[in-house]
């Protein structure tokens, strides 16, 4: 007996015949890949100004700064690329669990970016600590200045203020004392790190080019910036672990979905004897779940115990006479 129990945002709870959408994309899909697109063009426009100009007046800060800026530029067209993919493929038949997971594949492909980043700045840090060079820190400074400016302001623009929100579609709520976790969006997360990753080397070049400037200290630009690429590269991390443990259906432990489930059907003589659940796309989940009961009921008296399940987007239950 198999009950498909459709998306959050559907309301067709009582349909159990036919074909059912699977659509697992994240309720602000569109809006990231609008904010996205957004960031490149600040971005570019950006990197256009600074190249340009810093070959017009002859300033190498300005050209290796927007240079600079063209690599992140590079990495957040991952995160748009994978956006329109997703959504172009939504409605693609040879996506068997959907194109949710895409997000996710970008995210860990631009940890792996933002890693080799951090790897080749603190690379340049230590060869110019061990080799000082020159700063004109006054034009240092305002190249910066700029950036962390820009940054920030693309960064406002990424910051997902909605990941605690669900899009239920019920028609009513439920309390049962559970939390539910937020719907993270890793290809979002990954674009917004590249942002932050920039706004911090600005922050820590800013605060190296005041004192450098101060007191003469050419070694401490170098210092920081092997402590900035210490930092993005634990960003990294950290990304790749949340990215790829989606991409290989690993169940963290403090996640509530497998109690929950049970909690919910393992009762009045039932019992799970099977229960596989993984991530379909941002705030969406599916479960294969093997039930064994004394008194088999209809599809509709399961779905209904999982209802207030907010998280499960497509479930398959199978039933066993005990």
């Amino acid at each position: 007996m198999h009950d498909h129990h459709p998306a959050p945002e559907t309301a067709h709870l009582g349909v159990m015949d036919g074909p059912h959408g699977h659509v697992f994309l994240g309720k602000d899909h569109d809006r990231n890949a609008r904010r996205t697109w957004a960031v490149i063009g600040i971005t570019t426009v950006m990197m256009v100004i600074e190249i340009t100009a810093g070959t017009i007046y002859g300033s190498m800060a300005l050209v290796a700064d927007g240079w600079h800026m063209s690599t992140h530029a590079a990495a957040l067209m991952i995160a748009a690329l994978s956006y329109a993919y997703a959504r172009k493929n939504a409605q693609n038949p040879r996506f068997s669990f959907g194109t949710g997971k895409f997000g996710d594949l970008a995210g860990f492909a631009s940890a792996v970016v933002l890693g080799i980043v951090a790897l080749l700045i603190g690379w340049e840090s230590f060869l110019r600590l061990s080799n000082p060079v020159n700063i004109d820190f006054g034009q240092a400074t305002i190249v910066a200045v700029i950036g962390l400016v820009v940054n920030l302001a693309c960064a406002a623009l990424l910051h997902d203020g909605h990941g605690h929100s669900h899009g239920h579609g019920h028609g009513h709520s439920h309390d049962h004392g559970h939390h539910h976790h937020a719907a993270t969006d890793n290809n979002l997360r990954a674009a917004y790190l590249h942002v932050m990753a920039d706004a911090l080397t600005s922050v820590l070049a800013i605060a190296a080019l005041l004192a450098g400037r101060m007191y003469g200290w050419l070694w401490l630009d170098p210092a920081i910036g092997i402590l900035g690429a210490a930092v993005i590269a634990h960003w990294s991390w950290g990304l790749l672990k949340q990215a790829g443990a989606v991409l290989v259906d690993y169940v963290p432990q403090d996640e509530e979905l497998p109690e929950e489930i049970t909690e919910a059907l393992a009762r009045e003589g039932d019992s799970i004897i099977d229960l596989h659940i993984w991530q379909l796309g941002p705030g969406h989940h599916g479960a294969i779940i093997a039930l064994k009961s004394q008194h088999p009921e209809q599809p509709a008296a399961y779905r209904a115990r999982l209802q207030h399940i907010h998280e499960l987007s497509h479930v398959t239950i199978e039933v066993q006479q005990a």
